[in-house]
C-alpha cells in the first residue's frame, strides 16, 4: 500500500467507508472534511478556489478526492454550472497545486460516469476511449476537473488517476436509490415490469477497494478507470433482489414505458424516470486486465449489506 493517505470528503458516504477501510486495514490514513468531528483529522472548510489544504498534506503520498458537489436532480441554483465548478473544478485544482507544493506523489480523483453521459441506450456500454458527452452541469465540471488535473499531471509529474463510478449503493445510502429501498419497503405495487434496461452498479464495498488497489498499482498512474460490480442488471431485477434481501414479495405491474415518461414529464420528474428506466452500462474490462482487479463482493451480497441496516 501507498504510505500515508489523504482522504478528502471523509465525512460522506464514499470518503467515510474509505477512511474507515484504510484504518482497517492498518494504513496510515487520515481524513478531512468540513470540520473537524469524530474521525475526522482536519477541518478545511468550504472546498474552492482559496481552501487551504497544506497543514493535511504534510507527509502525504497519496490524496483520494472524494470531496465534492453531488449530483443534484432538483437543484435549486440559479447558476448550478457555476456552483458545481466553484467546488468540483477550482477546489480540485487548488487541492492538486498545493498537492503537488507538498510532495504528493499521486492524487486519485473521483469523477463520475456522467463525464461520458446519461445513457446507453442504443449503443455499447461506455469505456475510457469515448469522447466525454456530459449533458448535465454535474458531470460537466467533473470533466472540467478532469482536464485541470491531468494539465497539473502534464507539467509536474503528479500521478492522476481518474476513477468514474456509475450509481454507488451501500450503507447510508440517499437520493434515489434509497428511494427504490423505500418503495419496496412499503410493499406498493410498481409499474415497472416492462421495462428492459440493463444499468451498471457499483456496491460501496468494491469502488472502495478499487480506489485502494488504485492508489498504488503502477499501472494506475494516469489512467482512467471505468468501475461496476461487473453484473449489469435491469430495474425489475433489481426491484425483485431488493425484494430478496429484506424478505419482501415485490409486486410489479406491466406499464408501457412510454405511459411511465409521460407521466413523469407531467409531474416534473422526466429526468428520474429516464434514470430508472433507461440503460447505462460501463466496460470494466481494461480496469480488470490493466489492474488485476475484480469485485470482491457479488451485487447481491451489496444489496444484503445495503439494507441490513
Amino acid at each position: 500500500m501507498a504510505g500515508r493517505y489523504l482522504v478528502t470528503g471523509a465525512t460522506g458516504f464514499v470518503g467515510g467507508a474509505l477512511l474507515n477501510e484504510l484504518k482497517r486495514r492498518k494504513a496510515d490514513a487520515v481524513g478531512v472534511g468540513r470540520t473537524i468531528r469524530s474521525g475526522i483529522d482536519f477541518g478545511v472548510g468550504e472546498v474552492d478556489a482559496h481552501t487551504e489544504w497544506r497543514r493535511a498534506l504534510c507527509g502525504v503520498d497519496c490524496v483520494v478526492h472524494a470531496a465534492g458537489r453531488a449530483h443534484i436532480l432538483r437543484d435549486a441554483e440559479e447558476d448550478p454550472l457555476a456552483a458545481f465548478r466553484r467546488v468540483n473544478v477550482e477546489g480540485t485544482r487548488r487541492l492538486a497545486i498545493q498537492a503537488v507544493e507538498s510532495g504528493v506523489r499521486r492524487l486519485v480523483f473521483i469523477s463520475s460516469i456522467g463525464v461520458n453521459g446519461i445513457s446507453t441506450d442504443g449503443r455499447g456500454p461506455f469505456t475510457h476511449e469515448d469522447l466525454p458527452a456530459p449533458s448535465e452541469p454535474y458531470g460537466q465540471s467533473k470533466l472540467q476537473a478532469e482536464v485541470a488535473l491531468q494539465e497539473i499531471a502534464a507539467s509536474t509529474g503528479l500521478e492522476v488517476v481518474i476513477i468514474r463510478p456509475p450509481l454507488v449503493y451501500g450503507p447510508g445510502v440517499g437520493a434515489n436509490f434509497l428511494r427504490l429501498l423505500r418503495l419496496v419497503r412499503r410493499g406498493w405495487p410498481l409499474p415497472l415490469d416492462g421495462i428492459d434496461n440493463r444499468r451498471s452498479l457499483v456496491a460501496l464495498d468494491n469502488l472502495v477497494d478499487m480506489l485502494i488497489c488504485s492508489s498504488d498499482h503502477a499501472a494506475a498512474a494516469g489512467n482512467t478507470f471505468m468501475v461496476s460490480d461487473d453484473d449489469d442488471i435491469s430495474t425489475p431485477d433489481l426491484l425483485r433482489r431488493l425484494g430478496a434481501a429484506m424478505g419482501i414479495h415485490v409486486r410489479l405491474l406491466r406499464v408501457p414505458r412510454t405511459m411511465l415518461l409521460q407521466g413523469a414529464r407531467l409531474i416534473g420528474r422526466r429526468g428520474e424516470a429516464e434514470r430508472l428506466l433507461g440503460s447505462l452500462q460501463v466496460d470494466i474490462r481494461r480496469t480488470q486486465r490493466l489492474l488485476g482487479w475484480t469485485p470482491p463482493i457479488s451485487v447481491d451480497e451489496g444489496i444484503r449489506r445495503t439494507v441490513r441496516v
